[in-house]
């Protein structure tokens, strides 16, 4: 059984690489069939693959920044400890937490809309995550778009501490 292992060991064993936002990643999923720009929302700038998925895994210090997509985002936990990730919607902030632990609350899945300013970071006694992403219509980074702080903060003021804490800049 290896769910008790090192960071490391995912970062090597599955081949994970920097992700922009924070944290490690690979892409593990992408669907050979991609649904037609005309078929897809206005906020879409081209054709999207049907889905993609991806391994992500974030260390005890550091974080995925303030940042939205163009499509839904289901989160799934695999290994590690529990997860907070953090949303800003309806002029208001929320969090869910990404974990095995359901009887204190935590869900093995978490879904964020599409449009949806979200972060995440390990919770205190967590040294990692292994969680994946699936993004249906699939990822693109054309839809990819990381928070300004003062912007955020600006729509957000009630909040501004955690996006103090959860942006770069």
């Amino acid at each position: 059984m290896h769910l008790h292992q090192p960071a490391t060991y995912w970062i090597d064993n599955l081949g994970l690489k920097p992700h922009p936002e924070g944290g490690y990643y690979k892409e593990v999923y992408r669907a050979s069939e991609s649904i037609p720009h005309s078929a897809l929302p206005p906020r879409f700038s081209g054709e999207r693959s049907f889905a993609t998925s991806i391994y992500y895994l974030l260390e005890q210090g550091d974080f995925s920044a303030f940042h939205r997509i163009q499509s839904d985002e289901t989160w799934h936990f695999y290994a590690g400890g529990s997860l907070q990730i953090a949303t800003l919607h309806d002029d208001q902030f929320a969090a869910v937490y990404l974990g095995a632990n359901i009887s204190k609350g935590e869900c093995l899945q978490v879904t964020i809309p599409a449009g949806v300013w979200f972060a995440a970071t390990p919770n205190p006694e967590t040294p990692y995550t292994l969680a994946g992403c699936s993004v249906s219509p699939g990822f693109d980074f054309a839809d990819f778009e990381m928070a300004k702080r003062s912007e955020l903060i600006k729509a957000y003021p009630d909040s501004e501490q955690i996006i103090l804490a959860l942006t770069r800049s």
